[in-house]
């Protein structure tokens, strides 16, 4: 089994967690907002995203860019990761690829703990991800803690570049936010990750 063979009730039972499912989770979340060069970036990258349709351009053209925003707005004091390995417990199931991983070491060569927010690309059914994405927060919670540097949550991000769904996992308790975001409210979402790097959502 691989984190893409989960389903969220696979997850669930498997790694005993318990969930709440609520809409706006994150609502209180103030928003930041992005440089001119990501406005004009996406600007240009969604609409070409749009049109191609595929999950790979999505990712390329409005995840990543995303990203690379928030690993600016924190000065480089975080790396993140796109389509790596990170194989913690075969046994488990927990091997695969992720499709963005971010960690709260500013190493950029090698992966190394604190894993903080696993972001997982869906062409469009945001909840046909939720399995692998809460399997890949499980990973990365033990990840952390085989390397002595727990933090108190691991976040995950399930989005189609257009839409962006958002959860969090303290010790066994899983919360799903039931409200989506769009990248047109690019400060929330920007808003909503940074508050995840500062452990405040």
């Amino acid at each position: 089994m691989a984190y893409s063979n989960f389903t969220l009730e696979d997850a669930r039972k498997t790694f005993h967690l318990e969930t709440v499912e609520a809409a706006g989770i994150f609502a209180d979340v103030e928003p930041v907002a992005p440089s001119t060069l990501l406005t004009a970036v996406l600007e240009r990258n969604v609409p070409l995203a749009f049109a191609i349709g595929t999950e790979k351009a999505k990712s390329e053209l409005i995840v990543a860019s995303v990203l690379v925003e928030l690993r600016e707005q924190f000065d480089r004091r975080i790396s993140f990761f796109s389509g790596i390995d990170f194989n913690v417990n075969a046994e488990e199931g927990l091997t695969g690829v992720c499709d963005f991983l971010v960690s709260l070491s500013p190493k950029q060569f090698y992966l190394e703990a604190p894993a903080l927010i696993l972001v997982e690309a869906k062409r469009d059914d945001l909840t046909a991800g939720l399995g692998q994405c809460v399997a890949e927060m499980v990973a990365a919670q033990r990840f952390n803690t085989e390397a002595d540097n727990d933090i108190a949550c691991i976040y995950g991000t399930i989005t189609s570049g257009i839409d962006w769904l958002f959860l969090k996992l303290e010790g066994q308790q899983l919360y799903i936010d039931m409200a989506a975001y769009q990248i047109a409210q690019c400060d929330k979402v920007l808003g909503i990750l940074s508050s995840m790097v500062e452990q405040k959502a």
